[in-house]
Formats: C-alpha cells, structure tokens, sequence
C-alpha cells in the first residue's frame, strides 16, 4: 500500500485556516498503537504549522525542521485520544515561517511550542505539489479517514563511550528503508527530525536515570527542551553519534547537553531539562 499520507502523517482534519494568522486541526491516535511518543505530538503540531504555510504560498514551497527555542511537554498522550491542533503564525514567506503551537486532549494542553522557525525548501524537490494540494482540499473538507499510522520501528542505540555520572555516547544507524520515508518525503527521503528528538530523550534519560537513580514509586520526565536545531538534512542509511552531557549537574532539575554528529559534522542538538514525578497507577 502507498505509504503517502499514512505512514508519518499526523492531520487528519484541518478545522479553520485565518491566512498567514492561525490554523487549528485536529488527529486521531490510531487505537492499538504500543505507544504514541511525545515527540509525534510536536510533529503533529509542525506539520499542522506546514499546512498553513503550504496553503499561503500555493504549495511552491514547505517547511523543514529548523529550531524550536523551547519545547514543554505537559502530559503523555495514549492511543485512541485526540489531538486537538493549534498553530499561531508569526511570519511566513519564501524563506521561512516562524510559529507558536499548542496541542491539546479532551480540552488540556498536553504540549507547547515556542519560538519555532522552519526553512522553505522548494516543494518541488520533496514532493508533488498537485498531490500535496489535493490532500490539503481533503482535510479541510471531509477531512481523512483516521486509523492509517502503523508505529515507527524501534532505532536502537548502541553505546559508544561514556563516563559515570558524567556523560555518555551511543551510535545508530538510520534504516535504509522505512515506512515513514514514504511521506518524509516521497522524492527524497529524509530521517524525520522528531525521531531525531526521540534518541535524544532516549538516551538523556538513561543518562539521568544511572546518575540520580529515582527512588521507588517515582521516575524521571522531560518537560521541557530548549535550542533544539536541525542542521542538515539526514538521509537514509546515515551513521550517527549522539553525545550527552551535564550542562547542570543536580539531583533535582537536572539539565543536558545534546549534540548528534554525522562522523564530524554536528547536525542536531539542544537542552534537555528533567523533573521528577509519582508514577501513576
């Protein structure tokens, strides 16, 4: 089956679009999924924040993962909840939009994003425009039929170096081929920033977790990131190096350090800050 529209698409209805203002969207989770990460909710709110810039500059161009100057994650979200989108737009024209977002379920925000700021690349170059335009025409009128997302596959992470209580490094390699590379995008396949972020939140977590261990009863969360960048496209097959390290170094608010390297280039990176909490029952 076509993977277009299915396989890394998190719209699925566009409820009201004020141009080059605000535009508010919604998805549905799909129902026995293992798990919807956090990071596919910001996803979700950036492609919503595509939509609108897609739709103000007649498809020509679409937006690529750049920065987000910070990130809060409020509450997880669970298979079979909904996503209510929303997307204010600060600027947009040829050469970037720049835009806050908000998601929410059942009326709760559940994350925010502030400050982000995504490049224009010609649209031409990652995907078909007419087919891009009609999917927009759909989700503004019926709207798609939910339900099509199948999971991401597991990235796993092997460790490289690392030490105690200081930092640590882990290796992976990006698949050759995957599901997602059929919607990001169909004329050139690029790793998705978002599962970029997820490694990141990975790995500090384990890093925090060895360092502070929680006691029973209680875990360690990320609710916020801040200074997190793309710069570079990631193509499919890449071997890549993600570094941690302590930017705070304490048993409370603990604060990381994130940079991914593509051999020696940096190419991602940003701050992480954890909080602890009950884990619920």
């Amino acid at each position: 089956m076509d993977d277009r529209f299915r396989s890394y698409s998190f719209v699925d209805r566009i409820a009201s679009v004020d141009p080059c203002k605000r535009i508010e969207g919604s998805y549905a989770i799909p129902e026995g999924l293992p798990s919807f990460p956090m990071p596919l909710v910001a996803e979700a709110t950036g492609q919503l924040a595509a939509w609108a810039a897609g739709q103000a500059l007649d498809f020509r161009f679409q937006p690529v993962a750049g920065i987000a100057g910070r990130i809060e994650i409020l509450s997880e979200v669970s298979p079979g909840q909904t996503l209510d989108l929303e997307v204010d737009i600060e600027r947009v024209d040829e050469e970037a939009i720049s835009y806050l977002g908000i998601a929410r379920v059942d009326g709760e925000p559940v994350l925010r994003l502030f400050d982000c700021l995504g490049p224009m690349i010609g649209m031409d170059q990652f995907d078909d425009p007419d087919r891009v335009r009609s999917r927009y025409e759909l989700l503004l009128g019926d709207g798609a039929e939910p339900g099509g997302f199948p999971g991401i596959p597991h990235i796993g992470l092997t460790r490289t170096g690392g030490e105690e209580g200081e930092w640590v490094s882990a290796g992976f390699t990006v698949p050759q081929s995957a599901p997602f590379f059929g919607d990001h995008f169909p004329l050139r396949p690029v790793f998705p920033g978002t599962l970029m972020l997820d490694v990141h939140m990975r790995l500090g977590l384990e890093l925090v977790n060895e360092t502070f261990p929680p006691a029973d009863g209680l875990r360690w969360t990320i609710p916020s990131m801040t200074r997190m960048k793309m710069r570079a496209f990631i193509p499919p097959g890449s071997e890549l190096e993600t570094m941690i390290h302590f930017h705070r170094r304490d048993g409370e608010t603990p604060e990381v350090q994130v940079n991914t390297r593509r051999e020696k280039r940096s190419i991602s990176g940003g701050r992480a800050t954890f909080a602890i909490e009950e884990i619920s029952s």
